[in-house]
């Protein structure tokens, strides 16, 4: 199977790159159906080379087709295949002759049946395609909930059927997939919203359309690699020291809260920053240091105090754990006047959802609840299209928004998105945010001044962050502890040449 690309289109952009390849390069429709179908086989064989009885589940329309075409070619290799079209057959078009192949080939197709799933060794759901923007009706509705309660493995062709391929969400009912091989590009979907949980592993395979079939379209998100990992944390000098790795200041760490500050600053220096100072309630500062004394913790009454700090700082993290009295607000509008990069977080978001501004040089990090104050709506609305939101924080604020959550996004003004596929729902627990905001600081805090690149730093910091979490699951994701992340961050920040 190929790599996976790096950008993303929308649904609307690969249609027209598949009408490009098929109008102005010649390419006719019914090959690049028949180069989908054999991709397909070629996945099936690759992940399932065991499973000799397929169902084809076929729709009417071409992605259908595709499935009718995969039935060939699997039974011509020998398989046993049952293909069965529940709403009927294709009436026109590309499918309808993908239909008569398989027909003249020998294939028939069989009336639906509930019980057909429990012959088969594997499933395949060539249903629904891209273009479904309403809700799942009979009968197929009903083949979608029996075939994922039917307990067989699923290879979904192009897109599980019923998923809405920009928001990843499901049209009423949709096919949990165990392998997705989609054609021609990636979908937003497919990343964004459940999409993850329906996809399942993901496959892509171009079908020889050129990347210039997509024209000026550059995507809606890009795929954090480890190309962007080795770019922002490339390998050290030998005479480098620790100035040269860069300053965190971490304003953080209320009355009765140090522990969110202790985390944002221990996890910017497992990241590699190589000095990193707290700013705290006072009657904290002397634990944190005996606790950790990497870190330099200085007790902070009035904001007037923040002004040396803030000057020795290359980047400042505001928010973790500082709380909403008069000496956090204090300490928030203190660092919102400094002129270096600010990391936002926490009680420093909900700061600034009370009192709006916008700046070029500041990453904020909400979560779906915090970025829903900061766009006067809801947490739900902003789950219900995470795209729309994370752009919103962007035209609204200025600078680089990150909105974590299950396939945390990343954008700056005038890029594709940013989307990380690592991370697991272990790391739904107290003081992760916490470790991110050290994370991005750290890294950002590594860069050369004049070619710092928050965007680069927050997406890399995502990726360092989810990367971590991933391997302190390892044992297990209930029960994972911030701590836990923390310790396997040197892990992640150095990679390999």
């Amino acid at each position: 199977m190929q790599p996976l690309p790096i950008l993303i289109h929308s649904t609307a952009a690969i249609r027209a790159a598949d009408r490009h390849a098929i109008e102005v390069l010649g390419i006719p429709g019914y090959t690049l159906m028949t180069r989908a179908g054999e991709a397909a086989l070629g996945a099936l064989r690759a992940q399932w080379p065991l499973a000799r009885r397929i169902l084809v589940l076929c729709g009417r329309g071409n992605n259908g087709g595709d499935g009718y075409v995969l039935a060939r070619y699997a039974q011509a290799a020998g398989l046993t295949v049952t293909v069965t079209a529940p709403a009927g057959p294709p009436a026109d078009g590309d499918a309808a002759r993908a239909f008569r192949d398989w027909t003249a080939t020998g294939g028939r197709t069989e009336p639906w049946s509930e019980a057909l799933l429990a012959h088969a060794d594997l499933v395949v759901d060539a249903l629904l395609g891209t273009g479904l923007t309403r809700s799942v009706e009979p009968p197929l509705a009903a083949v979608i909930a029996s075939t994922n309660g039917a307990g067989r493995p699923v290879l979904a062709l192009d897109t599980p059927s019923g998923l809405d391929t920009e928001t990843g969400l499901p049209h009423g009912a949709a096919v949990h997939a165990t392998l997705t091989i989609t054609f021609v590009g990636l979908k937003p979907g497919f990343f964004l919203g459940f999409g993850p949980e329906y996809v399942g592993r993901l496959a892509c395979d171009d079908l020889d359309v050129p990347a210039s079939a997509f024209g000026s379209s550059g995507g809606v998100l890009r795929r954090i690699t480890d190309a962007d990992l080795r770019r922002a944390l490339p390998q050290r000098a030998r005479t480098s020291h620790k100035g040269t790795h860069g300053r965190v200041l971490v304003i953080g760490g209320g009355a009765g809260m140090a522990g969110a500050a202790r985390l944002a600053g221990e996890a910017a220096l497992r990241a590699g920053a190589g000095l990193v100072t707290l700013a705290t309630w006072p009657a904290h500062a002397a634990a944190i240091a005996a606790s950790r004394p990497e870190l330099i913790c200085v007790g902070v009454e009035e904001p007037t105090a923040l002004a040396a700090l803030v000057a020795a700082a290359d980047v400042v993290a505001v928010g973790p754990g500082l709380g909403r009295t008069a000496w956090a607000s204090g300490l928030i509008e203190a660092a919102f006047a400094t002129d270096r990069p600010l990391v936002v977080d926490a009680d420093a978001l909900n700061a600034l959802a009370r009192a709006p501004v916008a700046r070029g040089d500041w990453c904020l990090t909400p979560h779906p609840g915090e970025a829903g104050r900061l766009l006067a709506t809801d947490a739900d609305s902003v789950q219900r299209d995470r795209l729309a939101a994370v752009r919103a924080l962007v035209a609204r604020y200025g600078g680089v928004a990150v909105l974590k959550g299950a396939g945390t996004l990343i954008a700056e003004p005038d890029q594709p998105a940013w989307v990380c596929e690592r991370g697991n729902p272990g790391m739904a627990a107290a003081g992760m945010g916490d470790v991110l905001t050290g994370v991005i600081a750290a890294i950002a805090a590594q860069q050369p001044e004049r070619g710092r690149e928050l965007g680069l730093a927050a997406a890399v910091g995502v990726l360092v962050h989810a990367s971590a979490g991933d391997l302190a699951a390892r044992a297990g994701e209930r029960g994972l502890l911030a701590t836990d992340l923390i310790a396997q961050l040197p892990a992640c920040v150095n990679p390999a040449s």
